[in-house]
């Protein structure tokens, strides 16, 4: 637990964390000071002189917040006449040469000049002398577009590509009014993790490439949620919008903050990979080359399960802890030989020690807590053994070719339940959509051992089912999201008396052991 210092702000007395800098140790208990080069993830510069604030009988009087740590009695101006008119002219200065384009501007909305005006400034300029020009739509390389016209150089992004990524692609070029962000001639953005100096950007001025233009920030949702790109699970918004008489699209992934497991980044891939929730998703049951309806096509499968004597089950490692216990609990009922097989998953020597893995799924430590078998040798036995497989979104794709894929399922007729429609699910002589993990809610466990819960953040006109669900109408003992989470208790001792919703936010970390308490 943080020592606690007792201090004064406009000569309230408020309670903070003790050696935080001020921005941060009074911005936790709801006290704003503006700020626009300092990020907590990059520490403080102190350039902008936005978060100059008044100490009392202080030596100085005036400090910057961002290297100010709190200490205790200290007495903290915001609101003295002289600070206001510090933020005044700092904002006067910050807009000299901006360019009034918020209308088209991907920023607004979003913007930290736009806030700090209205709340600090709210002035007309007084220039009477052309702006300085400087360029537009500049390509800096993986996907970032920059307007220098925009930058405020505070140096966020400089200092990431320093600090964060160690690949400093970005400068600080000129002085004075010329002073503006550039690549070195040649040498552009070349790093796994760039898109984050859009996100980390306080004004407009670096933008996605992918993002730009296509949407207005305020009609977007933002709903939290759980990136599935790889095994860190890093925690992301999930920023979508559905249209009037149309589907729920989602536009982008950005990080969202959680110390424990990504602090404030994420990778470009994982950013990007929102485009797997839009694209290519299979909406309508079959059964051979026919669509129906999804009754007709579970029908058809129940009654499958039941005349094949050996069937086999094949679970994705990205699937929820719930879906698994419901599909485990499904395989026990049939007497079907279950399988997590996925090394196709895993691309080795990809990962970085950073963020990104090797192991590309989401919950393969889940298969291990729920005891669920994932060799390769044991799951090829047991298709060439099986009359029927169940296939719970599983791509196979990953880790056979065309050919092997084809050779491998030529004898074993397949039920795909999947969300997405690929060559694993032509193959398949029934198909069964569902919906993805942006569709539905659930808890995952990832690479550290920290489980972490996420809800359902898209809604389509027609809702698909979830794996759990499915599961569920094929037979699965487990019905209810409940009797699942219930089930998951025997397996996972620190989810004892704890309900879902009561899971922290930030994760909570399992114990080393947990997978050697699987009591089933």
């Amino acid at each position: 637990m943080a020592d606690k210092v007792k201090l004064f702000v406009n000569g309230i007395e408020v309670e903070v964390e003790a050696g935080k800098n001020l921005i941060d140790a009074i911005g936790a208990v709801g006290i704003e000071i503006p700020h626009l080069c300092y990020h907590p993830a990059l520490g403080a510069d102190g350039n902008c002189r936005m978060c100059l604030v008044g100490i009392e009988d202080g030596r100085p009087p005036l400090v910057p917040a961002c290297k100010t740590p709190a200490q205790a009695g200290m007495k903290v101006l915001l609101n003295a006449e002289h600070i206001k008119k510090i933020q005044h002219d700092v904002m006067e200065f910050e807009l000299i040469n901006h360019p009034i384009d918020c209308p088209i501007c991907d920023q607004a909305g979003e913007c930290k000049l736009q806030d700090y005006y209205m709340s600090y400034d709210q002035r007309e300029s007084r220039m009477t002398v052309p702006q300085v020009v400087k360029n537009k739509k500049m390509d800096y390389g993986c996907g970032v577009v920059h307007d220098q016209e925009r930058c405020v150089v505070c140096g966020r992004c400089v200092r990431f590509c320093r600090q964060i990524t160690k690949t400093g692609e970005l400068g600080i070029i000129n002085r004075t009014d010329d002073a503006r962000v550039a690549i070195f001639p040649g040498r552009p953005l070349n790093n796994r993790y760039a898109l984050n100096v859009v996100d980390i950007c306080p004004v407009g001025a670096m933008t996605s490439r992918d993002f730009r233009f296509k949407q207005r920030v305020w009609f977007l949702e933002k709903d939290p949620g759980i990136c599935h790109g790889c095994a860190k699970g890093c925690n992301i918004y999930i920023d979508h919008n559905r249209p009037k008489y149309q589907d729920d699209i989602i536009y982008r992934f950005r990080p969202r903050l959680n110390n424990q497991v990504n602090g404030y980044f994420i990778c470009d891939e994982g950013r990007l990979s929102y485009k797997k929730e839009n694209d290519g998703r299979l909406f309508d049951g079959r059964i051979g080359d026919q669509v129906r309806s999804l009754q007709d096509v579970l029908a058809a499968c129940v009654k499958e399960i039941q005349r094949a004597a050996k069937t086999l089950i094949l679970l994705s490692p990205d699937c929820s802890l719930e879906q698994m216990v419901g599909v485990k609990a499904l395989a026990e009922k049939i007497g079907a030989t279950l399988s997590g097989y996925s090394d196709g998953y895993i691309k080795e020597g990809d990962g970085d020690g950073y963020l990104i893995q090797d192991d590309k799924s989401a919950n393969r430590a889940g298969l291990a807590l729920l005891g669920i078998d994932c060799a390769k040798e044991a799951f090829e036995k047991a298709v060439q053994d099986a009359q029927l497989l169940l296939n719970f979104n599983n791509n196979l794709g990953l880790s056979y070719n065309d050919s092997e894929l084809g050779k491998l399922l030529k004898d074993t007729r397949t039920i795909a339940i999947t969300t997405h429609d690929d060559k694993v699910t032509a193959l398949a002589d029934w198909a069964v959509p569902v919906a993805s993990f942006s569709e539905y809610g659930g808890s995952i466990v990832n690479c550290d051992n920290i489980l972490q819960t996420f809800r359902k953040a898209v809604t389509k006109n027609n809702d698909l089912a979830d794996i759990g669900t499915i599961a569920a109408m094929l037979g699965s003992p487990l019905q209810s999201n409940g009797e699942r989470y219930a089930e998951l208790r025997k397996f996972i001792s620190a989810l004892k008396g704890i309900e879902p919703e009561n899971i922290p936010a930030e994760g909570l970390k399992l114990n080393e052991s947990e997978a050697a308490n699987v009591t089933a």
